[in-house]
């Protein structure tokens, strides 16, 4: 790595003092109308065949032009196409800067393109003209849905679902791959996650209002972190203005679940100062929504008669306030034509409180008449979860994450045929759940009836229950606190370089340096009263019905211990309480996990003919790791820490093609490489033995990283009255694929092979469970996506307001290397994640004053998580959303917006085995949503 350094400084140095005799063009290009950058135009040489591409900040540059007078033409969908001659002189830096005005032309007449079109022409402007498979959606196109995070934003794209928490899309599956399987960066930094065993990022956090472009890469290049197997989500933010800007959204909701209100605010200020040359734009968003949700839960056992019967089930009423902040702020600095540099700030808070009330029917045992299921008796448990009465936790459950990131980046132009890039940042993230308690009173060896008869919604009774009788059997507290946190830095240098006489070509390469740390602390504590025993009879308490429960009136929660009551408890006193440690709650999850990760990168952009280019490059990254996690003995004491060490190397080629068919219908082509490292707590080299269940919980330092080999093939028509129709199809084939172990008949041989280092817990003789995360042989994944989108311009009168936006992806899988709880193969087994069926599709009308637009979302069910057998497995079953949106611009500044979102009351659904059998149902019903924005 430092031999490359060395080299990359060598030949900076090189071209940095080689005399020129060319020279530079370079320039900015803005729409007429909103003063706002065009980013993906396509900027042209019109004596040659040269030509570039604006980024995100609207800027182009010509490196090594020699001096003479040309004809620089700008194309851009949507807008009309603008020439201007510029004069270049030998080692000089010609600027011209471009103002296009929205418009195509059509048979010499100029159709106007409105403001409604204009953010989905920068999207499609970029996707066209980027190198690699993308798909892109500007803050403009976002808003033209009811989506009001991220991942709400995202579930609109092709080959994209979305997995849900309280109803908002949290987890992104891409192509059906898993979360895992993907990665999300910010302005191209990775972020990181507030979670505390994975590396998903929680796409909920950061709200749609903040970003101004979201970008899906489904194909890398090999400047690109590697770590992406299904693709990369890069959310840009705001860039500063080319004049000032104001723009401010106020908003009241209402959620019909829990007859709460939803309260919406968001603001942006940008400006250019010191004679244009210092830009900053500041922006912020806050949300405060209360709601809730109605769940029901059952656990599917079978016996050895073939009874299939219901072992737990829970009538779960969760009450939800959820408050996300955000403040962004971002510059740059022109320090004159050739040298510039930006710094991005975003901070994302979300406060998450939560009280659940859990009746649980549980420990359920058959009663027997002969091989028949005559009866059942059991424990009916009900339990609260809550948290202190604080200002900040008010009786609730407190969740708070956090998502920071701090970047600073330059760009210089070191020569005419040189240019440098450089950035680093710092990124954290955070969970913190202080305080949480929890209360539960239990009645024992009640007589117990199930209604199977639906098994979409079992019921479980019981008779003989009375609130004197459910003695306190749990009172709780505990502290879960996670964090992550990222250094990265990266150097990229560019010089022409072609092979070709006539062509474009272009030589990168650079440098990456990732540095991580996580950190998990958990702590938990049990508690008993000193005042003898407590009964739910005599306890504050609420009651709740079945009348309005989502799941069905059947469903009667009943009487709980009050949430006011549970966090008034003042159980730090040792007069009226005794407090004891459980270990066996937190000692084998908390684990400190340090990655280090090294890139080097060489990439070649080459134009093989005026419509045929190329990319060819490799990137190499070296990954070492630095893990510990904790040796617990029968659950409660701490044997020991464990500590490993692991590094690794991975070369990742990369070869694609772009053919230009004409200006407007382009095929891409890709063979490309890529990872996934395995999750963080799979990593952990813990230990914990509960002699209890006879069950071994392990981590496994040994995993491999998931290796993947993709074949993409895209073709798309663009159409220059903002639109698109296009259609691909793509293969991968994943090597070392990670997937959760179980084996039953666990000895104390296969102990002490797998773990030669530590004490033999199993005793001899006796058969134990074994769970750990175990590398798969390979899996192949495969499938198609479709999409279209246009304004049906060419309709006559009403309709040729319309728009459509459809899209359609299939996914299928085959997984290899997967054994059952007996070791077997298991065959016939799919990739968790992989949802065969996605569509997307809206219907829009817009004239230059009102749009009113209906959006359905659609996802068939998948395999979510492999069980110990068939019958084990855990689906994640069908959803289809349906929300609608319009606003009314009263005047040029001003407008009017509602929204109604879920209109279906699509819940939330798991699936045990089979389709029939639920494990999860949880709905939330529909959110509505009426604002006012003032946008200057």
């Amino acid at each position: 790595m430092k031999k490359l350094l060395v080299l990359l400084l060598i030949v900076m140095a090189g071209f940095s003092v080689y005399a020129q005799k060319a020279g530079v063009i370079s320039g900015k290009i803005i729409d007429a109308d909103g003063n706002f950058s065009l980013p993906g135009a396509t900027v042209r040489l019109a004596e040659t065949n040269r030509y570039t591409v604006s980024n995100q900040t609207g800027d182009f540059e010509f490196l090594t032009i020699p001096a003479g007078t040309y004809k620089v033409e700008v194309l851009y969908l949507g807008y009309q196409t603008q020439f201007q001659e510029v004069t270049v002189e030998e080692g000089k830096h010609a600027v011209i800067n471009f103002t296009l005005a929205g418009g195509t032309e059509t048979l010499n007449e100029v159709v106007v393109v409105g403001d409604a079109l204009k953010g989905q022409a920068r999207a499609l402007n970029q996707q066209k003209n980027n190198r690699n498979i993308t798909n892109v959606i500007s803050s403009d196109q976002v808003g033209r849905f009811p989506d009001s995070n991220v991942g709400d934003a995202l579930k609109r794209v092709p080959g994209i679902t979305m997995q849900n928490d309280q109803g908002e899309a949290r987890n992104i599956i891409i192509r059906g791959l898993a979360p895992s399987l993907n990665s999300v960066t910010l302005n191209g930094d990775r972020i990181p996650s507030a979670e505390g065993d994975n590396r998903n990022v929680q796409m909920d956090l950061i709200p749609s209002d903040m970003i101004a472009t979201i970008e899906v890469n489904k194909t890398l290049t090999p400047d690109m972190d590697a770590d992406a197997i299904g693709g990369s989500v890069n959310l840009i933010t705001r860039a500063t203005p080319n004049g000032e800007r104001i723009s401010a959204t106020l908003a009241g909701g209402y959620g019909p679940i829990r007859e709460k209100g939803i309260y919406t605010g968001g603001f942006v200020y940008g400006n250019r100062y010191l004679k244009n040359r210092l830009g900053i734009v500041a922006s912020g968003s806050y949300n405060n929504n209360n709601f809730g949700s109605d769940n029901i839960e059952a656990a599917w056992v079978q016996d050895d008669f073939n009874n299939t019967y219901v072992e737990q089930q829970q009538i779960r009423k969760y009450d939800v306030q959820r408050v996300r902040r955000s403040v962004a702020l971002a510059a740059d600095f022109k320090f004159d034509e050739n040298n510039t540099i930006y710094a991005n700030a975003i901070y994302n808070w979300r406060d998450d409180r939560e009280n659940r009330f859990a009746l649980t029917y549980d420990d359920m045992e058959p009663v027997y008449d002969g091989e028949t299921i005559a009866g059942f008796t059991g424990n009916v448990k009900r339990e609260n979860k809550g948290g202190i009465d604080s200002d900040r936790g008010k009786s609730k459950r407190l969740e708070v994450q956090k998502v920071q990131n701090y970047a600073l980046r330059g760009e210089h132009l070191l020569s005419s045929k040189l240019d440098l890039d450089w950035s680093m940042n710092y990124a954290y993230a955070s969970e913190y759940k202080p305080n949480e308690r929890y209360i539960e009173f239990e009645q024992e060896g009640l007589d117990m009836g199930q209604n199977l008869l639906d098994p979409k919604k079992p019921l479980v009774t019981s008779t003989g229950e009375d609130l004197s009788a459910f003695e306190m059997s749990e009172l709780t507290q505990s502290t879960d606190d996670t964090k992550e946190t990222e250094f990265g830095a990266k150097v990229n240098i560019r010089m022409p370089f072609s092979v070709f006489a006539g062509q474009k070509g272009r030589l990168r390469t650079g440098l990456r340096i990732r540095i991580k740390d996580k950190d998990r602390n958990n702590s938990f504590y049990s508690y008993s009263p000193l005042s003898g025993d407590v009964t739910l009879a005599n306890v504050p308490k609420s009651y709740f019905g079945g009348d309005g429960f989502n799941p069905g009136s059947k469903y009667v929660a009943g009487t709980f211990a009050s949430a006011a009551y549970l966090g008034g408890l003042n159980l730090s006193n040792p007069a009226l309480f005794e407090q004891e440690a459980d270990p066996s709650e937190f000692l084998a999850v908390n684990y400190k996990a340090k990655e280090n990760i090294y890139a080097a990168y060489v990439r070649w952009d080459q134009d093989l003919s005026d419509k045929l280019s190329m990319i060819l490059g490799v990137r190499v990254e070296n990954t070492h790791i630095d893990y510990t996690g904790n040796r617990v003995l029968d659950e409660e004491e701490l044997e020991g820490t464990v500590n490993n060490t692991n590094s690794y190397t991975n070369v990742l080629p990369n070869l694609s093609f772009k053919y230009n068919v004409t200006d407007d219908f382009v095929i891409r082509a890709a063979a490309t490489t890529a990872l996934a490292r395995p999750n963080y707590y799979a990593l952990a080299p813990y230990i914990n033995n509960i002699a209890s269940d006879s069950e071994i919980q392990a981590g496994n330092p040994n995993l491999d990283a998931t290796y993947s080999y993709n074949f993409d093939l895209m073709a798309e028509n663009y159409f220059q009255s903002v639109g698109l129709i296009s259609g691909g199809v793509f293969y991968k084939n994943l090597k070392d694929f990670i997937y959760t172990y179980s084996n039953n008949q666990y000895s104390t041989a296969d102990f002490a092979s797998d773990f030669p280092d530590q004490m033999n817990p199993v005793p001899l003789g006796e058969q134990w469970t074994l769970i750990q995360s175990r590398n798969g042989d390979n899996v192949d994944v495969y499938g198609f996506e479709v999409a279209f989108q246009r304004q049906l311009d060419f309709l006559p009168g009403f309709l040729k307001h319309l728009g459509v936006y459809v899209n359609y992806t299939y996914t299928d899988s085959k997984a290899k290397g997967i054994a059952d709880e007996d070791g077997n193969e298991r065959k016939n087994v799919s990739l968790p994640g992989t949802a065969p069926h996605m569509f997307n599709g809206s219907l829009s009308w817009e004239n230059s004053r009102f749009s009113a637009r209906a959006s359905g979302n659609f996802a068939s069910d998948y395999l979510d998580e492999l069980g110990s057998d068939n019958f084990n497995d855990s689906y994640y079953d069908k959803q289809f959303f349906l929300d609608i949106n319009a606003s009314f611009k009263v005047t040029k500044s001003l407008s009017i917006f509602a929204e109604a979102k879920n209109l279906t009351n699509q819940p939330l659904r798991y699936y045990q085995g089979v389709s029939s059998r639920v494990k999860q149902l949880e709905y939330y019903q529909a959110r509505f949503n009426l604002g006012v924005k003032f946008d200057l």
